[in-house]
């Protein structure tokens, strides 16, 4: 990379880079106004992948940007005096400036690079929760969290005394604010809520839970990993205290994710693992740490993780959010018409689910609605989805999944109601 200024400026961090079959830009828009984006994406070709809430394809800018960033790039970080480590580090910082950007962070200084959400809520449970929660005090969440924003906080819970309380949902899957309202106390110190329901797709109004959470004095998390590929962040307008999200469902690569947290927060938690990198000074008699965010970065980081998050925020970001939720809502609403039509088919979730619409087929097993799919080439997700809590609320063991992305069209779902319709054939023999 000797001599090669494009690293940094415009470089596969600092800018975006189009695949030959995105150099026209993404002012791209099939007949009826949807997003037209499908080539853009090797991974799904003819296929009916409708698994985005699981995780999200790959655009080429991502993938060429990550391998650039292990071929002629790759160095390491924050320690190399050589140019290519330099320029790796300062690509890895701008990383971090882009993303405080893209979620309205008052500063780089507040984005902490953890493996993903999942890492970014035990790093809050850990660092946070189990210095200021005592026995007697308790937490909110919610009945359609994910597992990962649940169990944390149970370990905490049983650790120091704390007791946990569980936010209703109101008839059609939201979060019932109203009940919320009612039922916080100056006991709970800690609200953790899901931005988008992974099942049901519901959106959360986060400003309004900010506002009845620090009403007692609470703190509030949120879980964005469904938010924010489909809908503008900033975390600054909602007010929130912690925001985690993962760049995998952000058509970015596994093993990297965000936590956002105001720096005097940051400031006052303790180191969450110990290691390199997250030091000041180590000696056998005692060990300063650096400030946040680096405190919290113990070990050599995910390099190209950054990389390729850094390259998907700029390609979601050069489409525009705004187009991103209506193409998907735009499939969503003729997705649910259509199942909702089928006989023997329950739709779960609000009208205005985003990206994300939930089934069951009257008396055949979610496991059997995806394998028969699959046959068809429709990938979808069947399961209780890391949130058996809210299955249980539901009435079901699992629910089949169906979940969009910007590179789904209109093809998928065609392809998804033709496939269930054959699911009710094979099982009713209608």
């Amino acid at each position: 990379m000797s001599g090669d200024p494009s690293f940094v400026r415009p470089g596969p961090v600092e800018g975006l880079q189009l695949s030959s079959k995105t150099g026209e830009g993404f002012d791209r828009l099939s007949p009826n106004g949807l997003l037209s984006l499908r080539d853009d994406f090797p991974g799904v070709g003819s296929w009916h992948y409708l698994d985005s809430a699981a995780t999200a394809q790959k655009p080429t800018a991502v993938i060429d940007a990550i391998a650039r960033a292990y071929g002629p790039d790759y160095a390491t970080v924050h320690r190399g005096v050589y140019e290519r480590s330099a320029n790796m580090t300062l690509a890895y910082e701008a990383a971090r400036r882009k993303v405080a950007q893209f979620i309205g962070a008052a500063s780089d200084s507040e984005i902490v690079y953890v493996r993903g959400a999942t890492e970014g809520i035990n790093l809050v449970a850990h660092s946070w929760a189990d210095t200021q929660l005592k026995a007697g005090d308790r937490i909110l969440l919610s009945m359609l969290e994910h597992h990962s924003n649940i169990v944390p906080w149970q370990i905490v819970a049983e650790r120091v005394g704390a007791a946990i309380d569980v936010v209703p949902l109101t008839a059609d899957g939201r979060i019932d604010l109203e009940a919320m309202a009612a039922m916080i106390t100056p006991a709970h110190k800690l609200v953790a809520l899901a931005h988008v329901s992974n099942v049901l797709g519901s959106v959360l109004d986060v400003r309004r839970a900010a506002d009845i959470s620090h009403s007692v004095g609470a703190k509030i998390l949120i879980d964005g990993c469904q938010a924010v590929p489909r809908l503008a962040v900033d975390v600054q307008a909602l007010d929130c205290d912690f925001y985690v999200f993962s760049a995998h469902k952000l058509y970015g690569p596994t093993g990297i994710g965000v936590l956002w947290s105001r720096k005097e927060l940051l400031d006052a938690m303790p180191p969450y693992q110990g290691g390199g990198s997250m030091i000041d000074k180590v000696t056998f008699e005692k060990t300063t740490y650096a400030p946040a965010p680096t405190r919290f970065e113990a070990g050599t980081p995910h390099i190209t993780g950054v990389v390729g998050l850094s390259a998907a925020i700029d390609y979601v970001q050069a489409i525009g959010l705004d187009a991103i939720h209506a193409h998907e809502c735009a499939l969503v609403g003729k997705a649910r018409a259509a199942l909702e039509s089928i006989n023997s088919v329950r739709v779960f979730g609000p009208e205005d689910s985003a990206g994300i619409l939930s089934f069951e087929v009257e008396g055949v097993h979610p496991h059997d609605v995806g394998t028969i799919l699959d046959e068809t080439g429709v990938a979808i997700r069947a399961g209780h989805h890391c949130a058996q809590p809210l299955m249980r609320h539901l009435g079901v063991e699992a629910t089949a999944r169906a979940s969009f992305g910007i590179y789904s069209d209109e093809g998928d779902v065609d392809a998804l109601v033709k496939g269930i319709e054959r699911v009710r054939k094979i099982f009713t023999n209608d």
